[in-house]
């Protein structure tokens, strides 16, 4: 992981890497474990949201696991530089976090249940780190395609807030916004789609954040890797 101060200062557009007109790598046609277009074309009635939460790989992992859930997918996004490479993101000179896009099938999942996933399943209140993962790449951010999802963002945003205070803990960190200001989703790298299931052992730090619990939010090196994506009501 990546640690220092200046990977923690929010970069410019004028300040950012050029980047390339397209992308440097072979993006995967099809979900490792779902099956479906990594890409599209998907069912009529598909909605993407999109969410970052720090590490794409363990928050790609609690969406798929989700009934009405198409496809999701690791990427970058909320940046400036066209077509980054993981690497250019690591340096936060590209101003972009690890997204994970979610296709979902509103009849099936409502936006306010993919929105408890997120706060449940990771810290917002961190800034621009999760854990020991530091760096503007690591933010948590939220970014709507619909109006039925802003409200669901805004409105579970401003439960979660209370929960949190009572439990002692701080405001809410989340960036939030239309994807259509936060530009262009990215696709990760062929080896970050579905990591871990490519690789069950490999790092993770999401899981349930104790908000159902009285004892509040879980130190992050207190938390086995995620396997359930719901916690314990």
């Amino acid at each position: 992981m990546l640690f220092g101060s200046a990977k923690q200062q929010t970069i410019q557009a004028d300040d950012a890497l050029p980047g390339r007109p397209a992308y440097s790598y072979r993006v995967p046609e099809t979900h490792e474990v779902l099956g479906t277009p990594l890409q599209g074309p998907w069912p009529e009635g598909t909605q993407v949201l999109y969410v970052a939460m720090g590490c794409f790989w363990g928050a790609e992992r609690i969406f798929w696991q989700l009934p009405g859930v198409v496809t999701t997918a690791a990427g970058y996004m909320g940046g400036f530089t066209p077509h980054p490479t993981y690497e250019e993101v690591c340096t936060g000179r590209t101003g972009h976090t690890e997204a994970v896009l979610v296709a979902f099938d509103p009849s099936t999942i409502s936006a306010e249940l993919l929105m408890a996933t997120f706060w449940e399943n990771h810290d917002p209140t961190q800034g621009n780190r999760q854990g020991n993962d530091v760096g503007t790449q690591y933010r948590s951010a939220v970014y709507w395609t619909t109006p039925d999802q802003e409200a669901a963002a805004r409105d579970t945003r401003e439960a979660f807030q209370g929960v949190l205070r009572e439990h002692g803990h701080g405001d809410i960190t989340t960036e939030l916004r239309p994807a259509s200001d936060a530009g262009a989703f990215y696709y990760a790298e062929a080896y970050h789609q579905q990591y871990l299931h490519k690789n069950p052992g490999g790092y993770c730090n999401h899981g349930p954040n104790g908000m159902s619990c009285p004892i509040g939010i879980v130190r992050q090196d207190q938390l086995p890797a995620q396997k359930d994506v719901l916690p314990p009501h």
